[in-house]
C-alpha cells in the first residue's frame, strides 16, 4: 500500500511489486536464468532438427544413389552390356536348361552344341530359324485375291528368320539385318558389293562386322556407347548400327526419323506413306500385284525391330504394312506357305495405321549402291548426324 509513504519497486517483466531493491534484483535474476534456460533448450531442439535433417539428406542421398545403380545395372542387363556373355554362352546355357527340364535329349544337345560351334567358328548362320518363300507365296495369293485389296506392292524375294536360343530377348535388330541381307544377295545391283558375304552370317559375325564399320569410322558416337565393341555380348543394336554396317557394305542406304505421330490417336501416317512412295515411286505399273525389286525396309522402334516386306492398299484407300517379326517362330511362318483362301494366316504380318502407335519408328531403307568416293563421305557425314527427321 503505498499509503504509507514505503518505497516501491516495480519488476520490469511481470509488474510485480516488491518493497525492497534487493528482492526485485534477484525476482529479476530468476527471470534472466529461466529466459536462458527456455533459449538454450531452443537452440538445442534447433541444433537436433538440423542434425536430423541433415542426416535424412544424407540418407536420402544414399538411397537415390543406390537406385540409380541398381537401374543401371538393370538397364545393362536388358540391353546385354552387363558382361554376361553373348551368344555361344546363352545358347549353351538355354540348351542345359531344355536338357534338365527332360525337353531336349542328351545326345541333341552334343549334336546341337558341334553344330553352333562349327557355325560360329566359320560365321555362317545355320539356317535352323530360316522360313524361304513366303514372298513368292504372298504374290500368289494376292493374285486370287479379290475381296478387299486394291493393289499390294512386294519386296524382292525374303527370308524370314526368328530369334533362337542363343538371341532370344536380343536378337531381333540382327536378324532382321539377316532378313534384309537375304534379299539383297539375291539382286545382281547388289552382289558385287557383298562377294565377301555370299552367305548369310550368324550373329557373332554380324557383332564383328559392326565393329569392323566402327573401325573404319562411321558413327563414332553409337561406337563409344557400346565402348567399341558388340562381340561377345548380348547388346542390343538398332538403325543407327544397321546404317553403319549397310554403308560399310557399299549400300547407298537412309535412316529416316519418325520422331513424333502425325496422325490421330498417335499414330504415324506418314510413315505408311513414306513406304508406299518407296515401293511404289518406280513400279506404277497397272497390274494389282506388284513384285518390285526393292530390298524390305528395316524397321526400329523402342525395344523391338522388325522388317517391312510390302504394303496393302485397300479399296477404301487405307493402307497396311506387311511385316516380317523375329519374334515369330518358324512353324507359324510355315502356315505363310500354304495360305488358305480367306487369308487369314496374314495376320501374322498386317499392321494398319492403328496398329502402330509407338511414339517414334526409325526406318532404315536401302535403294542403290554407293562407289568408294561416296562411301568415304558418307562416313565423314555419320560423325555429325546419320538420320533425317521427317518433320
Amino acid at each position: 500500500d503505498p499509503g504509507n509513504g514505503e518505497q516501491l519497486y516495480e519488476c520490469p517483466m511481470c509488474s510485480l511489486t516488491c518493497t525492497n531493491i534487493q528482492i526485485l534484483e534477484e525476482h529479476v535474476d530468476l527471470h534472466l536464468e529461466e529466459n536462458g534456460f527456455s533459449e538454450g533448450g531452443n537452440i538445442r531442439d534447433l541444433e537436433l532438427a538440423q542434425q536430423l535433417q541433415s542426416e535424412e539428406d544424407k540418407w536420402q542421398r544414399a538411397e537415390e544413389e543406390k537406385r540409380e545403380r541398381e537401374e543401371f545395372k538393370k538397364l545393362q542387363r536388358q540391353y546385354g552390356l552387363d558382361n554376361s556373355g553373348g551368344y555361344k554362352q546363352q545358347f549353351l546355357k538355354n540348351m542345359e536348361r531344355e536338357v534338365d527340364r527332360g525337353r531336349m535329349q542328351p545326345f541333341e544337345y552334343h549334336k546341337r552344341k558341334a553344330d553352333m560351334m562349327e557355325s560360329l567358328a566359320f560365321g555362317i548362320d545355320d539356317g535352323r530359324t530360316k522360313t524361304s518363300g513366303v514372298i513368292e507365296a504372298l504374290c500368289e495369293y494376292y493374285k486370287n485375291e479379290n475381296k478387299d485389296v486394291r493393289r499390294v506392292w512386294l519386296s524382292a524375294g525374303v527370308d524370314h528368320f526368328h530369334s533362337s536360343l542363343g538371341d532370344r530377348g536380343w536378337g531381333c535388330g540382327y536378324r532382321n539385318f539377316q532378313m534384309l541381307l537375304s534379299s539383297l544377295l539375291q539382286n545382281s545391283l547388289y552382289r558385287d558389293c557383298l562377294r565377301d558375304t555370299t552367305l548369310i552370317p550368324s550373329i557373332p559375325k554380324i557383332q564383328s562386322m559392326i565393329e569392323d564399320a566402327w573401325r573404319e569410322g562411321f558413327d563414332p558416337h553409337g561406337a563409344s556407347h557400346f565402348s567399341s565393341r558388340l562381340h561377345g555380348s548380348k547388346a542390343w543394336i538398332g538403325a543407327c548400327e544397321i546404317y553403319s554396317l549397310l554403308t560399310s557394305l557399299r549400300m547407298k542406304c537412309q535412316i529416316i526419323d519418325f520422331h513424333k505421330p502425325t496422325g490421330a490417336m498417335g499414330t504415324h501416317p506418314r510413315l505408311f506413306q513414306w513406304v508406299l512412295h518407296y515401293y511404289s515411286a518406280d513400279n506404277e505399273s497397272g497390274t494389282k500385284v506388284v513384285c518390285t525389286s526393292k530390298p524390305p525396309i528395316y524397321l526400329q522402334h523402342q525395344g523391338h525391330s522388325r522388317t517391312v516386306v510390302g504394303i496393302e492398299e485397300k479399296k477404301n484407300k487405307s493402307l497396311c504394312l506387311l511385316l516380317f517379326d523375329p519374334g515369330c517362330s518358324s512353324q507359324e511362318m510355315q502356315k505363310l506357305l500354304k495360305q488358305n483362301s480367306d487369308g487369314t494366316n496374314l495376320k501374322l504380318l498386317r499392321k494398319f495405321v492403328g496398329s502402330l502407335k509407338e511414339k517414334q519408328y526409325q526406318i532404315v531403307a536401302v535403294d542403290g549402291v554407293l562407289s568408294l568416293e561416296e562411301k568415304a563421305a558418307r562416313c565423314r557425314a555419320s560423325q555429325v548426324l546419320i538420320s533425317e527427321k521427317i518433320p
